[in-house]
C-alpha cells in the first residue's frame, strides 16, 4: 500500500519518555500484608495529541488507577508515557486514526513495563495491565463526538 506520491507509509518513532509518573502507597506498611481479597482495581486510559510540525507529533498515553477505596486504598498511580512520533506519506485522512490508535499502541508495552515495576517496587506483586484495545477506544470516542456534534480533532 502507498500513497499517491508514491510512497510507502511510514510510522516512526523518534522518541519516548516518562512524562510524569506517580505512586502512591498512603497505607503502607499495613496496605502491604497480605489481602483475604484481591482489590479492586480501576484503570482509567486517555490519549492525547499534539501536532509539533509537519508530520511529527507527541502522544500523550495517561494511565491513571487505583487498587481498593477509602481506609482500604492499597495504591494509586498516574503514569504519562509519551513519544514523538513521524508520520510520512500516509493520507491525510488516515492520519488521525494512526495518531490515535497506532502510535498509542507502540508506546503501551513500554508503559505498561514502567507500572508494573512501580507497582512491585512499591512492595506488591507486579500489576500487569491487560492490553489496551485502542481501535475500540478510537471508536468509542468518535462515536461520542458525533452524538455530541463536536469536530474530531483530539
Amino acid at each position: 500500500m502507498s500513497d499517491a506520491n508514491g510512497g510507502m507509509p511510514q510510522l516512526e518513532a523518534l522518541a519516548q519518555y516518562v512524562k510524569d509518573l506517580s505512586f502512591e502507597n498512603p497505607n503502607a506498611p499495613r496496605s502491604l500484608a497480605p489481602q483475604s481479597t484481591p482489590p479492586n482495581i480501576n484503570v482509567q486510559v486517555n490519549v492525547n495529541a499534539r501536532d509539533l510540525g509537519p508530520g511529527e507529533y507527541e502522544i500523550d498515553l495517561t494511565l491513571e488507577g487505583k487498587a481498593g477505596e477509602g481506609d482500604g486504598l492499597l495504591f494509586n498511580f498516574e503514569l504519562v508515557y509519551s513519544g514523538v512520533f513521524r508520520l510520512a506519506n500516509i493520507p491525510q485522512e488516515h492520519i488521525h486514526q494512526v495518531v490515535m490508535i497506532e502510535c498509542p499502541r507502540i508506546l503501551f508495552p513500554f508503559a505498561r513495563s514502567i507500572l508494573a515495576n512501580a507497582v512491585r517496587d512499591g512492595g506488591y506483586p507486579p500489576f500487569l495491565l491487560q492490553p489496551i484495545d485502542f481501535a475500540a477506544l478510537y471508536q468509542a470516542r468518535v462515536s461520542e463526538l458525533q452524538r455530541q456534534g463536536a469536530p474530531m480533532n483530539s
